[in-house]
């Protein structure tokens, strides 16, 4: 799996909303034709979509941004603009969605998940949706919003039937490559595999997914090596094989490589020693340990592999089945509504509110009649009120958004 990436930064931008168009009907013989500006078209979304065809996370390593198209603004003749397409980023099956604080965002977890990352903008009224019979000829039009953007931490965790967990060069991807189409690279030294290998294994009517984990030491739990990295794509495994080397460098028997491996596991998620698991020792064509009285294989004589392949194809058939249906992971947040006064200082307040913020967003502030129509609609808000009971006076100084008015005693 060359280029294998499974953690990266993603930057994302929804589009733009276009702005309203101030524009009045001018015909031959057709006097105060009236307002005709068009709506600014809608900016695009950003979505993550999970993709079985996309094994890593390598297109955001060195481009970590991506952007929605924005939407174009409006023109006269009410025509209004285009709004933006929405932008699908396809990402790998497993992949976990954090924001910059650490939260859960999305485990986008079957093939065909999608999350929303970034909303577009929305575009801007046209001057001719603000006519009224008190407003006869509107002289502006709203500005287009800006789309939402965000810093996210993106994770992959390789979905496996079974993992294959062993210390360096004990033989793990020798074994993957005899009994799958995988071809991870094979060496007499250790750390040969710096990425993990999948494989699909079929075996008489049984097919599973394997993966060859890069090799774990000692201290990998505490990130000693790449430990977190490569334990990282344990956690979804439905059962693990645990590698035993027979012939070790070091000497270490297998039964004190069980003990480490199986403590690492332990301290990076405890939950992980409840997972179905087979013991296996590789390397039984040249074994030196003859006090190890388990199963027994050898990858490059073939030896005990029919034997193994069906004891871990039994044991993803009996895992499989103690499933529960998965369910779409949802993140549930209650919809923003109304807005809040707080005081920043002596003469200072924010106000803060999706509706009020987006009030004064799309207003043009320099026209006029644009800011007594945004006056009216904090009014109709109950800013006003709102203000006066928190006890502004006359003079001081309101933010909303990233604007700044003055408090004026009948309105904000």
């Amino acid at each position: 799996m060359p280029g294998f990436v499974d953690v990266a930064q993603c930057n994302v931008h929804g589009g733009d909303g276009g702005a309203g168009c101030v524009s009045f009907r001018r015909e031959a013989h057709v006097p105060r034709g009236g307002p005709d500006g068009g709506d600014g078209g809608r900016g695009g979304d950003v979505w993550f979509r999970a993709d079985r065809n996309v094994a890593s996370l390598l297109a955001f390593r060195d481009h970590p941004h991506r952007r929605a198209p924005s939407g174009t603004h409006g023109s006269g003749k009410r025509l209004h603009g285009r709004s933006g397409s929405d932008l699908v980023v396809s990402v790998p099956v497993g992949t976990t969605i954090r924001d910059r604080s650490g939260d859960l965002l999305a485990d986008l977890v079957a093939h065909g998940d999608r999350f929303l990352a970034a909303h577009g903008g929305r575009g801007g009224r046209g001057n001719a949706r603000f006519l009224s019979n008190a407003r006869r000829a509107p002289s502006f039009a709203e500005q287009g919003e800006y789309g939402e953007e965000h810093w996210l931490q993106l994770e992959l965790r390789l979905l496996a039937d079974a993992a294959l967990v062993g210390f360096p060069n004990a033989g793990k991807s020798t074994f993957i490559a005899a009994v799958s189409a995988a071809r991870p690279k094979i060496a007499d030294y250790p750390f040969t595999t710096l990425v993990p290998n999948l494989g699909v294994v079929r075996f008489h009517e049984h097919e599973f997914v394997l993966a060859d984990i890069p090799g774990l030491i000692e201290g990998a739990a505490e990130g000693r090596g790449l430990g977190h990295q490569f334990l990282r794509h344990v956690e979804r495994a439905r059962a693990l094989v645990v590698l035993l080397d027979l012939a070790p460098v070091d000497g270490r028997s297998a039964a004190e490589q069980e003990r480490i491996l199986l403590d690492e596991l332990r301290r990076y998620r405890p939950e992980l020693l409840d997972r179905p698991r087979i013991v296996v020792g590789s390397k039984s064509d040249v074994a030196t340990d003859e006090e190890f009285a388990g199963l027994r294989m050898s990858a490059v004589t073939r030896q005990g592999l029919d034997e193994l392949l069906g004891r871990i194809a039994a044991l993803v058939d009996e895992a499989r089945a103690a499933e529960p249906e998965p369910e779409p992971f949802v993140v549930l947040r209650p919809a923003e509504s109304g807005f809040s006064v707080h005081r920043e200082g002596e003469h200072e307040w924010r106000v803060t509110g999706r509706a009020a913020e987006r009030a004064v967003a799309l207003a043009d502030l320099t026209e006029p009649d644009a800011a007594a129509y945004v006056q009216q609609r904090l009014s109709r808000m109950g800013v006003e009120r709102a203000l006066a009971r928190a006890g502004a006076t006359d003079g001081d100084i309101v933010r909303i958004g990233g604007v700044e008015l003055t408090y004026e005693g009948d309105g904000a």
